[in-house]
């Protein structure tokens, strides 16, 4: 599990598949679920999974068809899932500790919960796009007693954009020999895009104090 942990976070997509073949489908589906359903797991790939994902379809190790399906209904799950949690447990959440850490940390409700202010229920749709918010927001929405209508809707909005457009960049981009060479660097390169909202309200914050 551990080894199995270690190449998901790599992104190692020639291991997971030469140890796991179609089994890869169903773990693809997990780490997308778990990663916008727990709140207590924001740091699980998303962005660059997704892209590279769309790459290996490329390649023709995976049907690209199936791939934006189970992602998608995975990425819309897995916000339900939170939502829910934030509906019905609520800030509680916030005073779970293992070791006397707590597992979730009040600076990130703090920033999703400026994202919010800033940019209303769009964010819903936005924060797909930012790391730690992405995981945070549908909790928030939750917590907050977001009419579950409204927050479905954008939802499925945001999901499709999320899913659809990474996926697609990272298919249509296989086919550029440098992307296929330097993967990593463009994986990082694409985690440091998606962190620059954050840092630039972060930055802001701190100048207005």
């Amino acid at each position: 599990m551990v080894e199995l942990f270690k190449h998901i976070l790599e992104l190692d997509f020639d291991w997971l598949f030469q140890q796991y073949g179609t089994t890869i489908y169903l773990i693809l589906f997990l780490v997308i679920f778990i990663e916008t359903g727990f709140v207590v797991m924001p740091f699980l790939p998303g962005d660059s999974l997704l892209f590279t994902a769309g790459l290996f379809a490329k390649t023709g190790h995976l049907d690209f068809s199936t791939l934006l399906i189970l992602l998608y209904f995975a990425a819309v799950l897995g916000d339900n899932c939170n939502y829910w949690v934030g509906r019905k447990i609520g800030l509680g959440v916030l005073s779970w500790k293992i070791k006397n850490r707590k597992l979730v940390k009040q600076e990130y409700l703090d920033q999703t919960e400026l994202f919010f202010k800033k940019n209303g229920v769009k964010a819903i749709i936005m924060a797909r796009f930012v790391p730690f918010v992405r995981t945070f927001a549908p909790f928030a929405a939750g917590v907050g007693k977001m009419k579950y209508r409204v927050f479905f809707l954008y939802d499925l909005m945001g999901g499709f954009l999320w899913v659809f457009g990474l996926c697609s960049a990272g298919y249509l981009l296989g086919e550029v020999e440098w992307i296929r060479k330097h993967i990593d660097l463009v994986c990082l390169g694409i985690i440091g895009l998606s962190v620059l909202p954050i840092m630039y309200e972060f930055l802001k914050a701190k100048l207005k104090k």
